[in-house]
C-alpha cells in the first residue's frame, strides 16, 4: 500500500507499509506526525510565516456562505443560529467550498457574536435585518451584569465542530478559527445591532471611559478563552474581525481600543498565526500594525503595495480584491486579480483574499476563475 498525498490518512493512526515485497522490510509511519508536517508546510501557513511558497495561497472571507447553491439548500431547512450550533452542519458548510473550489484554507462556519450569549445577552438573527442583541448594554449596571464565560461549557458546540471539521478536511488544508474584536462586539452589544453612526457606542466610550474599559476587558478576556478553545480543538490559525473599527480616528483607536485588542492577542497560545482584519481601516494601519498580529488583512480601499510598505515587510498581508469585482466579467476579474498579485511583488507573505466578505449573489464560476488566476500566478 502506497501513500497517496491527494487523499491523506486519518490523523493519529499507524500504518505499516511493505516497502519491498518479499523482503520482509517494513516501515512504521506515524501518520499524525506526517499530517502535522503537511499542514505546517501548507502554502497558507507558510505565507503566514512569510516563507516562500510555490504559489500564492487564497481563501475568501465568508467563503462558506450564501453564494454557494448547496449552502442555500441547507439554509432553506435550518435557521442560521441553528446551523452554527450543530457541528454536523458546520462541518458540511465549512468543507463544502474546499471540495468545490479548491481554496488553500478553510474558515470555520460560525458568527462573531456567539460569544454574547454566554455573557448573558439574547442573540437573534432575522432574515434581511442581520443580528440583534438584547438587552442593549449602555450603563455601568448593564456591564456589571455581564457574566464571565467558561468557553468549554457554553461554547462547547463550537469546539466539537472544530474537531469534526478537522477530521473531515483534507489533512493538508489548514482550518482558520475566528472571533470578533472587542470593539466590534462591544458596538453590537451597545447599539443592539448594526449601526451607521455608532452614537451610543462612542457616547459611552467618550463619556464613561471607566465603564468602557471594563466592558472591553470583559469581551477581550472571554474572546481569548474562546479562541484558545478553538486552538485546542484543532484550528491552525485564527482571525480577529474588527468589522466596525473604521468609524474611529487613529487617536481614538490607540486610546480606547488598541490596548484591549493587544490584551486579547497576548493571551492567545503561542505558535498559532494571528490574522487581524480592520474593515475600512486604512487610516489605522500604523496603529493596527502595533497589535503584533502575524498577518494584517487589508480591505479594498487601500493599495496593497503602498499599505505593505507602510506596515513593513516583517508582517504578512492578506487581501484585498473588492468583492464586487467577482460579480463582473472574466476579463475584469483576471485584470483586477493580476493587479493585486503584481502589487504584492512576489514577496513572501501575501495571502490572496477579498477586501471584505464575498457577496451573496456572486456567481460560483467567477470564484473558480479567481482561484485559477491566483494559483497559476508565480508564487512568492
Amino acid at each position: 500500500m502506497r501513500f497517496n498525498p491527494a487523499i491523506g490518512w486519518p490523523a493519529g493512526r499507524l500504518r505499516v507499509i511493505n516497502l519491498e515485497a518479499g523482503t520482509g522490510v517494513f516501515l512504521v509511519v506515524d501518520e499524525k506526525a506526517m499530517n502535522s508536517e503537511a499542514l505546517h508546510n501548507s502554502s497558507f501557513l507558510r505565507a503566514c510565516r512569510r516563507e516562500r511558497t510555490d504559489y500564492t495561497p487564497i481563501w475568501l472571507m465568508r467563503q462558506a456562505g450564501r453564494y454557494l447553491p448547496d449552502y442555500r439548500k441547507i439554509r432553506e431547512k435550518h435557521a442560521f443560529l441553528e446551523m452554527c450550533k450543530r457541528p454536523e452542519l458546520v462541518t458540511e458548510v465549512t468543507v463544502m467550498p474546499i471540495e468545490q473550489l479548491g481554496f488553500d484554507a478553510a474558515i470555520l462556519f460560525a458568527d462573531i457574536l456567539l460569544i454574547a450569549e454566554p455573557m448573558g445577552l439574547t442573540l437573534d438573527f432575522q432574515e434581511g435585518y442581520g443580528p440583534s442583541l438584547s438587552p442593549a448594554i449602555r450603563t455601568p449596571g448593564d456591564v456589571g451584569k455581564l457574566r464571565s464565560v467558561e468557553a468549554s461549557e457554553s461554547l462547547g458546540f463550537v469546539f466539537d465542530a472544530v474537531r469534526m471539521v478537522r477530521r473531515a478536511l483534507p489533512y493538508q488544508t489548514p482550518l482558520i478559527g475566528f472571533c470578533g474584536a472587542p470593539f466590534t462586539v462591544a458596538s453590537y452589544m451597545i447599539e443592539g445591532g448594526a449601526s451607521r453612526r455608532f452614537q451610543h457606542t462612542k457616547s459611552l466610550m467618550y463619556s464613561d471611559p471607566e465603564t468602557w474599559n471594563i466592558l472591553m476587558g470583559k469581551i477581550a478576556c472571554a474572546s481569548a478563552g474562546y479562541l484558545n478553545g478553538q486552538i485546542d480543538a484543532g484550528v491552525q490559525a485564527v482571525q480577529i474581525f474588527d468589522s466596525w473599527v473604521g468609524c474611529l480616528s487613529e487617536e481614538d483607536y490607540r486610546h480606547y481600543v488598541l490596548p484591549h485588542t493587544q490584551h486579547l492577542i497576548s493571551a492567545l497560545k503561542p505558535g498559532i498565526p494571528i490574522i487581524h482584519f480592520a474593515a475600512d481601516g486604512g487610516i489605522l494601519l500604523q496603529a493596527v500594525r502595533d497589535l503584533g498580529a502575524d498577518v494584517l488583512s487589508l480591505d479594498w480601499r487601500v493599495n496593497l503595495a503602498d499599505a505593505w510598505a507602510a506596515i513593513g515587510y516583517d508582517t504578512a498581508v492578506q487581501g484585498n480584491l473588492d468583492p464586487v469585482v467577482l460579480c463582473c466579467d472574466r476579463p475584469t476579474i483576471i485584470n483586477a486579480a493580476e493587479t493585486i498579485l503584481e502589487r504584492a511583488g512576489e514577496r513572501p507573505g501575501h495571502i490572496f483574499n477579498l477586501g471584505h466578505g464575498i457577496l451573496p449573489d456572486t456567481p460560483v464560476d467567477n470564484v473558480r476563475i479567481l482561484v485559477d488566476v491566483v494559483h497559476e500566478h508565480n508564487g512568492a
